[in-house]
């Protein structure tokens, strides 16, 4: 329970879902949060909520897919402990169906807008000799799956650069993980599933906001490389690197649900 206590937190995409349980649990141990998203009000609700049990926050507004902003919402926020990179959305659609302007979207947030928020942070953590960057990525980042090849590739995207980053930083006493979820039950699905079929489909295995937002505040100053959830899509997943082909095989149908 100390080990958060003064410490303070950047949380992106903190507006609702993971993002805003996150802000809230690693208040109630005692960090001073530093909350980003586009939608003002909604940061202004969490903001309340944190400051009325006592808790410390401020708001940067931030679109981290407008790289322009980020220096100036650095500036705003100053030197982190912890940075969660947790902005992100997807669009469930077959390729050809697929807009390139959702495509571009996809890849500026995802992918340019995290690693430019990691850019930023690193300067100072360095100077402190310690500091911990917590990239939210997917279950998608190691098993793509049909009708989400976009949101696979940019989640592919940011598990490559986390684990290429780990190593750079190892001897700086600065910590990489990465949060690689199944689906959760949030408004993330109001985006990347219009139809509702995807979210009708795998209702029975959707993760508690909750508790995923507990595994990584729990993890948060510490050595962890990864937050695999649910454990069974996990071990999907490592079944998935030694067995390509009979994984495809037989899992393609049920992969299809979206």
């Amino acid at each position: 329970m100390e080990r958060l206590k003064g410490k303070r937190i950047w949380i992106t995409g903190a507006s609702g879902g993971i993002g805003e349980k996150m802000a809230y649990l690693a208040s109630a141990q005692g960090a001073e949060i530093i909350i980003s998203a586009r939608r003002i009000e909604k940061l202004e609700r969490v903001k309340e909520k944190i400051v009325n049990h006592g808790g410390k926050c401020r708001i940067v507004q931030l679109d981290v897919s407008q790289l322009e902003n980020i220096d100036r919402a650095y500036q705003e926020v100053g030197a982190v402990d912890i940075l969660v990179n947790n902005a992100g959305f997807g669009v469930f659609d077959l390729v050809e169906d697929a807009s390139i302007e959702e495509m571009v979207s996809m890849f500026e947030v995802n992918v340019i807008g995290l690693i430019a928020c990691t850019k930023k942070v690193i300067p100072d953590m360095k100077q402190r000799g310690q500091g911990h960057i917590i990239n939210i990525a997917s279950q998608a980042g190691k098993i793509a799956t049909p009708k989400s090849a976009i949101y696979s590739a940019s989640k592919h995207a940011v598990l490559g650069f986390s684990n290429s980053l780990r190593m750079e930083l190892v001897d700086c006493g600065i910590h990489v993980t990465t949060v690689n979820p199944g689906p959760i039950a949030t408004d993330f699905f109001t985006i990347a599933d219009r139809s509702g079929e995807y979210v009708k489909n795998v209702d029975f295995m959707m993760l508690n906001p909750d508790k995923v937002a507990g595994k990584i505040v729990a993890a948060m100053m510490t050595k962890k490389r990864e937050i695999n959830l649910p454990g069974w899509m996990n071990a999907g997943s490592k079944l998935y690197q030694l067995f390509p082909f009979l994984f495809e095989k037989v899992a393609r149908k049920a992969m299809m649900k979206k």
